[in-house]
């Protein structure tokens, strides 16, 4: 087994997206090579529903997938071929985007007006740029949760862990996506597709990750803002890990233990031409695609 060290860390950054809905951009303003085939993350975090209810109205997308993850709160989402549903606590949806889809995504708080979730973007290849959209709507009772003797729990939504299997299939770049929660103290080693990029991002608790062999490491810890803890970022301190190569990282919980999303993909390893929503290979591709969203003639498949 070959330990991963940690490539990079970096801190999410505020953003302000849709109809003016608050939020930590987690990636998406680099070299898209750098976590490829995954283009942007998004982690929509907020006890007050003035910052996230007008949410995110009709829009467009094309040649990519989104995830969206539910933690707190609820999502209900619509588009253009007419279909509607609603994304609840530990639900997950992967939307093939594909050729074309026009939607919207409207959060709704919980009875403390409390939303928590994240939205990934992940690329397709060029082979599958226009292929017919479709939907993979997942409550949290359908993802498998597998547990340690230790009390590690982790929710495989896609990929293969611990002898689970996800609910989410027929993904392009075969990504591994894993909710994890290691418990204070204690010492994880968690195997990944050697062919892999490999993401972590921590969102609450604090560890690090690190072996034997590395006894630095990077250390993740809670964010504080001066000399005071913000008591709304308790949970975590929305801090992305970019490992290098190797088949397996290792995670040392803190003091309080540690939770954090673990996404691993094949790099496509394409040109990307990349506008808003839409993500094609060529600008010639990415100029066609504004063309027909002007002229009535985006949507392809019905």
């Amino acid at each position: 087994m070959t330990f991963r060290p940690v490539a990079s860390t970096s801190r999410a950054q505020p953003a302000l997206e849709g109809a003016g809905v608050h939020l930590q951009r987690v990636f998406g303003f680099d070299d898209p090579s750098l976590t490829d085939p995954f283009l942007m993350m998004d982690d929509f975090r907020n006890d007050d529903p003035r910052l996230y209810s007008k949410g995110f109205p009709w829009h467009p997308h094309r040649g990519i997938e989104t995830i969206t993850y539910v933690l707190d709160g609820q999502v209900e989402h619509a588009d253009s071929l007419g279909n509607r549903g609603l994304l609840g606590p530990g639900g997950v949806q992967w939307m093939t985007a594909g050729s074309g889809i026009v939607h919207q995504e409207m959060p709704a708080g919980n009875a403390k007006g409390q939303m928590h979730g994240f939205q990934l973007w992940a690329n397709l290849p060029a082979s599958l740029k226009m292929t017919a959209p479709r939907y993979q709507d997942i409550t949290a009772c359908d993802i498998p949760v597998e547990g340690d003797d230790d009390g590690t729990v982790v929710k495989v939504i896609t990929g293969s862990f611990w002898g689970k299997t996800g609910p989410v299939d027929g993904i392009a770049a075969n990504p591994m996506l894993l909710d994890v929660s290691v418990p204070a103290g204690r010492r994880k080693v968690l195997p990944v597709d050697t062919r892999a990029n490999a993401l972590a991002y921590v969102f609450a608790g604090s560890g690090t990750f690190r072996d034997a062999s590395d006894p630095v490491g990077i250390k993740v810890e809670k964010e504080y803002r001066g000399t005071e803890l913000n008591i709304r970022d308790q949970t975590g301190n929305r801090t992305l890990v970019r490992f290098g190569s190797g088949d397996e990282i290792t995670v040392q919980a803190g003091d309080e233990g540690i939770r954090f999303l673990l996404m691993t993909g094949r790099p496509i390893q394409e040109p990307v031409a990349w506008h808003g929503p839409i993500v094609m290979n060529t600008q010639k591709e990415l100029r066609q695609a504004l063309l027909e969203l002007n002229n009535g003639t985006f949507i392809k498949h019905a």
